[in-house]
């Protein structure tokens, strides 16, 4: 009962908050490291709308019929699939008032000059194969060496295509380690950071 009214004033100060500005979040990370489940938690909490950018280009995957391995080196050769998915996540960024969830969501934001709370998230790549293998089903072993093909596609497409260094947590405002933190530990950062 008491975490219940917590929450409730947390939202109602967050949105007494909006009424002044809107609030928007971006959440990046790595696979695996748990940004989904921080990002539908905070949805949750603040009431804010929650997109999920990984979800089109997972769409675009099974609409060419490829694994998300083959799409992405698909995408290594066609660059405007990138383009036109992270042309869309800024339109959603320069709406505002939004919690967006992609790699490159904090970049967009900063690259763009839009007011954004950008959150970092990341764990070891152990961590990151074990919740992997919890959701997805397979083997840690394999799910290393796909979340590291994955990752090598990925550094290379954006720096390729933007000059932008995953690697670079410089532009963030809060940086997580989730192996050591839970999901909810993790939202009461992100609101404590946010209030200011």
């Amino acid at each position: 009962m008491e975490k219940h009214k917590k929450e409730n004033k947390t939202i109602i100060c967050l949105r007494k908050i909006k009424m002044v500005r809107m609030v928007t979040i971006t959440i990046s990370g790595t696979p695996g490291s748990g940004k989904s489940t921080v990002a539908i938690l905070l949805e949750k909490k603040l009431g804010i709308k929650y997109v999920y950018s990984g979800m089109l280009f997972r769409e675009l995957a099974e609409k060419h019929h490829m694994s998300l391995e083959d799409f992405g080196k698909y995408c290594e050769k066609n660059p405007d699939i990138d383009k036109e998915l992270d042309a869309q996540q800024l339109k959603i960024l320069q709406k505002g008032d939004v919690i967006l969830e992609g790699r490159l969501a904090g970049w967009l934001a900063y690259r763009n000059n839009i007011s954004a709370l950008k959150i970092m998230i990341d764990a070891d790549i152990n961590t990151r194969a074990e919740r992997i293998v919890k959701r997805e089903k397979g083997d840690i072993k394999t799910r290393k060496k796909e979340i590291i093909k994955r990752e090598k596609s990925e550094a290379l497409r954006y720096k390729k295509y933007y000059d932008i260094d995953l690697k670079d947590y410089s532009i963030y405002d809060l940086v997580v380690d989730s192996a050591s933190k839970t999901p909810d530990q993790i939202v009461d950062l992100i609101v404590k950071k946010l209030k200011g």
